[in-house]
């Protein structure tokens, strides 16, 4: 029960990584505040959890919202000890060369200056909360191309330019603020940026299961549950001393080439090493 009685808001916590932390939080005795524009999905994150989850609908993409989203929590409760700033989908799946200004707005609103106003309306109502902790979801895109869409990409890594410079900023209210960088985790958030049909989601998510079990050296699929363990870690008091840096949590997905730990695929070094030693033995 690490957060026995604390006030924790979580939005995106309709489904995938926010539904599972916002339960996790509530499981350890939080006053849970879990946002999102699915309402539906709200009520079902509400349903499964076996503590206090207050649903509120909000929009981070409307300052306002998320406004509202943080008084309201702290007007019920006296406060805000915590908060994830989660709620984001795949955004503008365009290239660069093809992507129109609307988009890549669009993409930068959701999953970056949602977060930043996030920070921005919690922390009034967090300032003086003994512990008071801050979490913001970035990627494993942003350490670099490949795992995502350019735009997605750059609002992460601006992600976690932001918490790295919130954290300094919050500092003289003892508040840290910290990242996770989630990697190819179980969620319906491939399904959704790719608007996949409803008759052939199920098996879209069967693929990407098959896929993202082989694509990192830890042999399963990432859950929701992986990250949500992190963010509590990140909340509690064992973090204490942990501010202004990220967690990546992906199975190994981002430690080098495939073939640093694949034995499947072929090794340019070892074949040098093998070509040397046949020189080797065939002048002897």
């Amino acid at each position: 029960m690490r957060f026995h009685n604390k006030t924790v808001v979580v939005t995106g916590a309709a489904s995938g990584i926010g539904r599972a932390t916002a339960l996790l939080f509530a499981a350890e005795g939080a006053k849970v505040y879990a946002a999102d524009i699915d309402e539906a999905g709200l009520a079902q994150t509400a349903a499964e959890s076996n503590g206090e989850v207050h649903t509120v609908r909000c929009d981070v993409c409307k300052c306002e919202d998320i406004k509202a989203l943080m008084d309201r929590a702290a007007a019920e409760t006296g406060g805000i000890d915590a908060v994830f700033n989660n709620a984001g989908a795949g955004g503008d799946m365009a290239k660069i060369d093809e992507i129109e200004p609307e988009g890549w707005d669009r993409t930068m609103h959701l999953l970056l200056r949602s977060v930043a106003f996030g920070i921005r309306y919690a922390v009034p109502h967090m300032i003086g909360r003994k512990g008071a902790a801050i979490v913001n979801t970035s990627s494993v895109a942003a350490v670099g191309p490949g795992y995502s869409p350019n735009a997605y990409a750059v609002a992460k890594a601006g992600v976690l330019h932001l918490t790295k410079t919130s954290a300094a900023d919050l500092a003289r209210h003892q508040i840290r603020v910290n990242a996770v960088q989630p990697g190819f985790i179980n969620t319906n958030i491939f399904t959704t940026s790719l608007d996949v049909p409803k008759e052939l989601e199920e098996q879209a998510k069967g693929a990407i299961l098959m896929m993202s079990t082989a694509a990192q050296p830890v042999a399963r699929a990432g859950q929701p549950n992986d990250i949500g363990e992190a963010v509590l870690y990140l909340c509690s008091e064992a973090a204490s001393f942990v501010n202004g840096t990220s967690i990546i949590v992906d199975g190994g997905l981002t430690i080098g080439p495939r073939h640093s730990w694949d034995p499947e695929v072929p090794d340019l070094f070892e074949a040098l090493r093998q070509m040397k030693a046949a020189a080797e033995a065939q002048a002897s």
